[in-house]
């Protein structure tokens, strides 16, 4: 199974739980949980992080019905409960397509 599949699995599941930073994250932001399931459900995994400082995560890009575009980062799905990490609107001036981040070159 894909890792967006197993994610995309465990928020139908309702296996998930957030971190203190992603509660405060969203909230500061403005992003409600509803819209976090919505990039979610459409959502693809553009960055994996399989060395990451806690634990592997990976970073999922989706827009909400809305189109508003979202960055969801949360744990490999392998654990029992996914943890949300953070989430935000992603910077236009910092990626491509919000997929890709830019680089010195892009600019």
């Amino acid at each position: 199974m894909a890792l967006i599949d197993e994610i995309q699995r465990k928020f139908t599941l309702n296996e998930v739980e957030f971190t203190k930073h992603a509660a405060v994250r969203s909230l500061t932001r403005q992003i409600a949980i509803s819209e976090i399931r919505e990039a979610i459900t459409v959502g693809e995994v553009i960055e994996d992080y399989p060395e990451d400082k806690y634990s592997p995560s990976c970073l999922i890009f989706g827009r909400t019905a809305s189109k508003r575009p979202l960055h969801v980062q949360c744990s490999d799905p392998a654990r029992d409960i996914l943890k949300i990490i953070t989430v935000y609107e992603p910077d236009p001036n910092e990626w491509i397509e919000f997929r890709q981040r830019k680089s010195k070159d892009d600019e």
